[in-house]
């Protein structure tokens, strides 16, 4: 194990991205404090606003995982009467819409046998993107919720969808600074020791944050957690440009034996009118 030192004194590249996200459960897991943090500046909430906060699918950190034993979304029950689902998501699937429904649905559906309708546990699903998830409409933070398209009058505000697009930090709003989330988007943008040094000094929870990330990524155990999930990311994203490469073949080829078969047709069509 490397020896201990204090944040401010590291330099150099980060060992491991803040966008990986068995590191963003694990930073949230071992400290509440961030967590609380974190979740003041995506809802909008005060620091007084939050009385509990429960991670309610934990992980050990540092055990061996398959992405089947375990899912790396973090669900917070939050002040023990709203659900929280947060994912951090580097890999541009194409299905984020689809996928933040599905989560959101799977929690929003947990109605307790004997509980009414109208007791239901409100759910906020918020995904942290590396990527933009809308290029024809390229926002840094937004929250959607089912609405009337003509009077835009919410249909229930028990079931929301956010999204921070971390590559779209020049586009944050003066809301979003002013509950800081662009200091969160710099902080899993951070590539170096000297920007968390920087976000540092700036920020006490910024700080905090950063001392903790170091502090887990001492841990070999931990360590070598992140480095797997890297690689299976990594194949991840592999698999899905072989897929696309391979899926803009196979249109290339149908539209070469359209083509052909467009001709052929005109041939037979040709030597029929001669015939």
């Amino acid at each position: 194990m490397r020896k201990t030192k204090t944040s401010l004194s590291e330099t150099g590249n980060l060992i491991i991205p803040m966008t990986n996200d068995y590191l963003f459960k694990a930073l949230l897991q071992e400290n509440e404090h961030v967590l609380r943090g974190l979740l003041c500046s995506l809802l909008h909430l005060r620091a007084d606003e939050i009385d509990s906060t429960e991670i309610t699918n934990s992980i050990v950190l540092g055990e061996s995982f398959t992405e089947k034993t375990f899912m790396l979304d973090v669900i917070i029950n939050l002040n023990n009467n709203k659900i929280i689902n947060l994912e951090m998501q580097v890999i541009n699937n194409k299905n984020w819409p689809e996928r933040s429904l599905a989560y959101l649905g799977r929690e929003f559906s947990k109605i307790q046998r004997g509980n009414q309708y109208g007791n239901v546990t409100p759910v906020h699903q918020i995904g942290i993107l590396n990527y933009t998830l809308f290029e024809e409409c390229p926002t840094f933070y937004s929250t959607y919720m089912m609405q009337d398209t003509h009077s835009h009058h919410i249909y229930s505000d028990k079931f929301a969808i956010s999204v921070l697009n971390l590559n779209q930090i020049e586009r944050a709003t003066d809301e979003d600074k002013s509950y800081k989330i662009d200091y969160w988007a710099r902080l899993f943008n951070a590539k170096t020791w000297e920007d968390l040094n920087m976000l540092a000094k700036e920020n006490p929870l910024m700080a905090e944050a950063a001392d903790t990330f170091r502090k887990l990524t001492e841990e070999d155990a931990i360590l070598d957690a992140c480095y797997r999930r890297d690689l299976q990311l990594a194949y991840e994203a592999s698999v899905e440009r072989k897929l696309a490469t391979q899926a803009a073949e196979l249109k290339e080829k149908s539209e070469t034996i359209s083509q052909l078969t467009n001709e052929i047709a005109e041939l037979k069509r040709q030597l029929n009118n001669k015939n």
